[in-house]
C-alpha cells in the first residue's frame, strides 16, 4: 500500500492514478471526503482527516510501503510559515511513529537557500526535519517553476488583456509541468531505488522566459499579441491580495519572486556541475546535525573516514584532488578532536525549536 498526501491535487491525483494503474493499493489523504469521490471510484482507499492531526496521519501511514509527502500551500493562512511548520512537524512525527521506510517528499528549487526564498523556506525546514528521521530513506524532489502557475494570469488576461507578475519577463528559468513531476514521483515510489537522504532536481525540458511562455500561451488561446508585463513588487503584492491570497502569503510570494529575479534558484543542466558545492568553514563544524550536501553522515568521524578512504572513486565528478589519506585510527581520532576544538560549545546549549518533532 502507498499513501499519498494531496491525492486530489494536480500532482497527487496523477501519482495516485499511475499507482492504481499498476495494480497496487493506494490510500489517498484529503480533508474533504467529497474531493476523494472520483479517487474512490478508481479503486483508491480514502483517508479523510487534517494533516495537523499526527495520530490520524500515523494511522494512515501505518503499513505503507512508501509515502508521498508534501505540505499543501495554505495561501490564506495568517502566518504561512507557522502553518507550514505545524503541518511539517505533524507529517515527520507520523512517519516516525508509523515506521515508514521510504518517503518521496515534494520540495522545491531554492530549498537549499537559508533565507530570502519566501514560502520555499518552509520546504527547506521540512527537508531538514525528514533528514533527521533515522532509518527512513527520503528522496526530496526539487521541481522548478510550475507551468500551471501561468494559469493564474487568466483573470488578468480577461480583464486587461495582459499577463504579468513581479518576476522579470526577460529572465529564462526552468519550468516544469505538474504531470512530469507526478510521473517521476510515481516512478521513484514504485522503484524505492534510493537510500539515505537524497535530492533530485526536476527542471523540465528547457529554460523559458515569461515573455516567451506568455507569447506561446497567447497564440494557443487566439491572442497572438498577448504580452507579459513585470509589475512593481508593491503593486504585484496588492494584486495577489485582491485575488484572494492572504497578506502574509502574498508578501512571501513577492519575496520568492525577488529571489527568482536575482537568479538565486538557478540550477545548471551541466552534468559536470553535479555535486558542486561551496566549501564551508571549519568553524563550528562539530555543531552540524548532518554532513555532506545530502546529509549522508551524522558524525564528523564518518566524514573523516569517508575522505580517508578517498571519497567515492565511482563518482565521475569527484575531484582529482581527493585521494586516500591513509591516516591511522589515532590520526583520524585526532583530526576529529581538532575539528571539535573549533566548535563553540555554547551552541550545544541552544535547544531545538518547539515546532520540530
Amino acid at each position: 500500500m502507498y499513501a499519498i498526501i494531496g491525492a486530489t491535487g494536480h500532482i497527487g491525483s496523477r501519482i495516485a492514478d499511475l499507482l492504481l494503474e499498476k495494480g497496487v493499493k493506494v490510500r489517498g489523504i484529503s480533508r474533504d471526503e467529497r474531493h476523494l469521490a472520483s479517487f474512490v471510484k478508481r479503486g483508491g482507499e480514502p483517508a479523510v482527516g487534517d494533516l495537523r492531526d499526527g495520530a490520524f496521519l500515523a494511522k494512515t501511514f501505518r503499513g505503507a510501503e512508501a509515502v508521498f509527502a508534501m505540505i499543501p500551500p495554505n495561501i490564506k493562512a495568517a502566518d504561512l510559515r507557522a502553518d507550514q511548520n505545524e503541518i511539517g512537524a505533524s507529517i515527520a512525527g507520523a512517519l516516525r511513529e508509523a515506521g515508514v521506510k521510504w518517503v518521496v517528499n515534494l520540495s522545491s528549487q531554492g530549498a537549499d537557500l537559508p533565507s530570502g526564498s519566501g514560502p520555499i523556506l518552509g520546504l527547506r525546514d521540512q527537508e531538514e526535519r525528514l533528514n533527521r528521521l533515522e532509518g527512513v530513506n527520503v528522496l526530496h524532489l526539487r521541481p522548478s517553476y510550475f507551468m500551471e502557475n501561468l494559469l493564474m494570469n487568466i483573470p488578468l488576461i480577461n480583464e486587461q488583456g495582459i499577463a504579468g507578475s513581479a518576476v522579470r519577463g526577460d529572465l529564462p528559468f526552468a519550468m516544469i509541468a505538474c504531470s512530469d513531476i507526478a510521473d517521476r514521483a510515481a516512478e521513484r515510489l514504485l522503484g524505492r531505488d534510493f537510500s539515505g537522504k537524497q535530492v533530485e532536481d526536476l527542471l523540465g525540458e528547457r529554460d523559458l522566459s515569461l515573455n516567451e511562455a506568455i507569447s506561446v500561451l497567447g497564440r494557443r488561446i487566439g491572442k497572438p499579441d498577448l504580452r507579459y508585463v513585470q509589475f512593481p513588487s508593491d503593486e504585484a503584492e496588492k494584486g495577489l491580495v485582491a485575488m484572494g491570497v492572504g497578506e502574509d502569503a502574498a508578501r512571501l510570494f513577492i519575496e520568492m519572486s525577488q529571489a527568482l529575479n536575482e537568479g538565486r534558484f538557478a540550477v545548471t543542466k551541466n552534468p559536470a556541475d553535479k555535486g558542486a558545492f561551496k566549501t564551508p568553514s571549519l568553524y563550528n563544524s562539530g555543531s552540524l546535525a548532518f554532513y555532506m550536501h545530502d546529509g549522508a553522515f551524522s558524525k564528523l568521524s564518518q566524514v573523516v573516514a569517508h575522505y580517508n578512504q578517498g571519497g567515492n572513486p565511482k563518482d565521475p565528478n569527484q575531484s582529482k584532488l581527493i585521494f586516500p589519506l591513509k591516516l591511522s585510527a589515532k590520526e583520524q581520532s585526532d583530526l576529529v578532536a581538532f575539528l571539535d576544538s573549533l566548535t563553540d560549545k555554547r551552541l550545544d546549549a541552544i535547544g531545538k525549536p518547539a515546532d520540530l518533532p
